[in-house]
């Protein structure tokens, strides 16, 4: 008899422990936290336009993430 398909759960432990992009993932996370904070921050207590743009820019970070987190 053939033994079943086994399924693959997120919190089992991997040979690859999060792919090749996980060192550069957490980096391009953690700049895009700071500058969200940074970016609310000033968008409440200085300039609203500043603060959108520090936001944005931001975002960047976190879009180029997720494209890493794609091609795993």
């Amino acid at each position: 008899m053939e033994e079943p398909i086994r399924r693959h759960r997120r919190n089992e432990e991997d040979d690859n422990k999060g792919g090749r992009f996980m060192m550069l993932r957490q980096v391009l996370n953690l700049i895009f936290m700071i500058g969200a904070v940074v970016g609310m921050c000033l968008y409440f207590f200085q300039d609203e336009t500043i603060g959108t743009i520090v936001i944005l820019s931001s975002m960047t970070f976190k879009i180029v993430e997720c494209v890493l987190r794609m091609m795993r």
